[in-house]
Order: structure tokens, then sequence, then C-alpha cells
């Protein structure tokens, strides 16, 4: 009894050592970025979630659509909505925002990006961990709450906008 004791004590140490050091290795990568104009693929594991890839039914979610009428700058938004999830951004350009999120116990750090398409009137997203298999869903979590908080956001922008017109 006293042994398996002391085994199942080294087990659950063992396992939290394991989770702190790939904490420490997710803080050392960085986000995949565009390839070739797009969000990256991604990988064969179900921690990742992706617009951009329709073929990819284990890991597509849908895109954004920008109303046709939106007279409002989708990137300054977009950026300051990450910022209330907890985000940090790392990277940006005109139409591209690379960001991290990292989990409180851990610190498991998870890349969110989001490619605008002005073109097609998209706003494609994609997030992923960079360690491990699994993510109990959350960066789907994440993107969905993203979604919501966007179109709450632009729904305030256009009250707010009809209202000074008046």
């Amino acid at each position: 009894m006293k042994i398996a004791l002391i085994f199942l004590a080294f087990a659950i140490v063992a396992y939290f050592v394991l989770f702190f050091i790939l904490g420490i290795i997710s803080k050392s990568g960085k986000a995949p970025g565009l390839v070739e104009g797009t969000l990256s693929k991604c990988p064969n594991k179900p921690n990742c979630v992706c617009s951009e890839q329709k073929d990819d039914v284990h890991h597509y979610i849908d895109p954004i659509i920008i109303p046709q009428n939106t007279e409002f700058d989708t990137l300054p938004i977009l950026k300051n909505i990450i910022r209330y999830m907890g985000g940090a951004i790392t990277a940006k350009s005109e139409n591209y925002i690379a960001s991290t999120f990292s989990s409180s116990i851990f610190g498991f750090v998870d890349d969110f990006e989001i490619r605008i398409d002005p073109i097609e009137k998209v706003i494609h997203i994609r997030s992923a961990s960079r360690v491990g298999y699994g993510d109990a869903g959350v960066n789907k979590k994440r993107t969905e709450l993203l979604k919501k908080l966007y179109k709450e956001d632009l729904e305030a922008n256009h009250r707010k906008h009809r209202h000074l017109q008046n």
C-alpha cells in the first residue's frame, strides 16, 4: 500500500512537471503567419481551428462575414476585441493580426491569427495551440467569442452612427 501511494505521488508530480515544461516550451514559438497570402493549414491535431481551408472538415470554422454597409475600419475593432479577450498582439499589417493567448495555470500559449479579405468581405480566423494534442475545445470557443463580440461591436457602432445622423 505504501509503495502504491509513493508511486501515485510520483506520477502526480511528474504529470505537473511535464505540463509546466510544455508551458515553457510553448512560449518559445511564434505564429505561423501567412502562407502565400492565406492563414496556415492546421496540423493533424484537434487543437486548431481555421476558416481558410473549407476542405479540412476536422478544423474548419466559418469566417466572419463583413456586412456590406460597414463604414468602420475593421482592424482597430478586432485589435480592441483581442485585447479585451486577454490576447497580446504580436504582429500586425494592413489586413493581418497575430496574437497570443496564455492559459492561466501552466501558461500554455495559443496563436490566434486574423486575416481580413477586403475583396471577399470576410474575416478569416485561425486559432491553434503551440504544444500538445488536444485543447478541450478552447480554440473553437475563443473564435466563437471573437465572432460574438465583433457582431455586438458592429451593432453598437451602427446604432451610434444612426443616432449621430439624426
